[in-house]
């Protein structure tokens, strides 16, 4: 299939998937990311802000920024681009581009000072391709990140494929976290090997 039909049908999928399954799936997925290595390491992280049906992550940037990590969600700049933006609690968030909250303002980082960052998708595969909403926002921002920094992609099992169509300027996930699994695609770790494909 090609990518708009896989994104036509993935989000038709998530969209059906009842309030009560997304809470607690995104409560076991969150989990998962607390005990990542990488994670506990990161000093300078940053968030998606989730929208409609994606994997929550407030929870997971109220324990981040309780826990004294410096904690990052995107803002949208103008039809290509998004920084990297500093909060220290939620209330700093309001509706943004797109219908998702961002902050107004705040500190900006260097991309290539952030040392984990949490990704979302319409879906992912087993290489850790990751398929967007088509807006090429993430994209051009994780161009940006050092060489070492974790891509940690957030998703529902149903979301990850055997194969998805792959482009040259693709970024790959280093790791993705499901209700299920792990998937350690270019790292490895102490923590939940046994559950990797």
């Amino acid at each position: 299939m090609e990518k708009k039909e896989i994104r036509r049908k993935m989000i038709e999928m998530r969209d059906t998937l009842p309030k009560d399954i997304i809470e607690e799936k995104s409560r076991v997925i969150q989990e998962k990311l607390y005990e990542l290595n990488y994670y506990k390491k990161a000093k300078n992280i940053m968030f998606y802000v989730n929208t409609r049906n994606e994997v929550r992550t407030l929870d997971a940037i109220k324990k981040s920024i309780y826990l004294g990590k410096k904690v990052f969600v995107p803002k949208v700049i103008n039809k290509c681009d998004m920084l990297a933006v500093r909060i220290k609690n939620l209330d700093e968030l309001k509706q943004g581009h797109f219908g998702i909250l961002e902050p107004v303002s705040g500190e900006i980082i260097n991309p290539k000072e952030l040392e984990a960052v949490v990704i979302p998708g319409v879906a992912f595969d087993k290489r850790g391709c990751r398929l967007g909403y088509g807006g090429g926002y993430y994209d051009r921002f994780l161009q940006n990140l050092k060489a070492d920094a974790i891509k940690i992609a957030l998703a529902f099992e149903f979301q990850i494929l055997d194969e998805l169509p792959k482009e040259e300027y693709d970024i790959l996930m280093d790791i993705i976290i499901t209700e299920k699994r792990i998937y350690f695609i270019n790292k490895k770790d102490q923590y939940y090997l046994e559950e990797v494909y």
